[in-house]
């Protein structure tokens, strides 16, 4: 079975391969096609390469270029109605001669759309009707009966990536474009997420004065739910305590808990502003030269929040 495997894949990879030695004019003339379209990209098929035109349409459209999937069946039964003249139509047919495709064809002349057909015989009936082929034809099937649609599939796939990157790239769409589309997954909160997202406003945290006492300053931290408290002149950030250094301080000897904050806090504490992305903020906890949990959040000198290492690890950027 491994060595099965192993020989299926070189086949298929070689199939891609030979696809992409043999790609011509049809290939940049369709970019330019869903590039120019004014309207959206219709990815339409049935079986299996009704699925590959579904995922090309989803892959289509989380890379800048609007699209839906059209399933050819449906089509005929009032789908057609999505169909306008500012429409690229996108057919996916290995034999094509697929009767459920084919018979829309004068359909698709009527509303104006123009058509691509991504098939394994340029001289099928689909190719002539069409405006624009591409090719994917293969000697023969990974199946050893060269019957099940396998090789033909993946080099239609592979094929379908390459136009819907290629039309990305000449868009100039890039990764914060790519954000906006998937706000939901890590990337998307990577290249979105801000501090100011995710910190503790100024409201929520642990705030003292210079003046407060070891014992107030503990309480305050407590009461928060925090694990430091920034000590404040007026706006501006005089210092910062946290737990640990109350801990260390501690070890070390006893601290007079009437000792005032002034006299123990960090006067030079690590900060960071609002505006910057998540994930920098983490890269800079985790190669901070000393394990740091809590930061300060300064914005034109003012201190705006607090930003928790635990708070970012919840985020979704990891």
């Amino acid at each position: 079975m491994k060595e099965n495997g192993q020989r299926i894949l070189r086949q298929e990879a070689n199939a891609i391969l030979a696809c992409a030695d043999g790609l011509g004019d049809a290939f940049e003339a369709a970019c330019q096609l869903i590039m120019n379209c004014k309207g959206r990209v219709i990815c339409c098929g049935v079986g299996k390469s009704g699925h590959i035109a579904n995922k090309t349409a989803a892959t289509l459209a989380s890379t800048g270029t609007p699209a839906f999937f059209m399933h050819a069946a449906e089509a005929v039964h009032g789908d057609l109605g999505m169909v306008t003249k500012d429409d690229v139509v996108l057919l996916y047919s290995h034999s094509g001669e697929t009767d459920e495709l084919v018979r829309l064809y004068p359909s698709f002349k009527v509303s104006g759309a123009k058509t691509i057909l991504i098939t394994g015989r340029a001289n099928s009936t689909g190719a002539r009707l069409s405006d624009l082929v591409l090719d994917t034809r293969v000697r023969e099937e990974a199946c050893p009966n060269n019957l099940a649609p396998t090789t033909s599939t993946t080099v239609m796939i592979a094929l379908s990536d390459a136009l819907a990157i290629s039309v990305m790239e000449a868009r100039g769409f890039g990764k914060e474009d790519f954000a906006k589309y998937h706000p939901a997954g890590s990337l998307g909160k990577r290249l979105l997420l801000r501090v100011e997202d995710v910190m503790r406003p100024l409201g929520e945290i642990s705030a003292v004065a210079p003046s407060n006492t070891v014992l107030e300053v503990m309480q305050s931290i407590a009461n928060a739910g925090v694990g430091a408290a920034v000590v404040l002149d007026g706006d501006a950030l005089a210092g910062f305590i946290t737990e640990g250094d109350i801990r260390r301080h501690l070890l070390k000897q006893p601290i007079d808990v009437h000792a005032v904050a002034s006299s123990f806090m960090n006067m030079s504490p690590s900060t960071i502003e609002p505006d910057l992305l998540a994930f920098e903020a983490l890269e800079f906890f985790q190669n901070a030269s000393v394990k740091i949990g809590e930061m300060p959040v300064l914005a034109d000198g003012k201190v705006v929040g607090l930003l928790m290492l635990k708070d970012l690890l919840r985020s979704g950027i990891v």
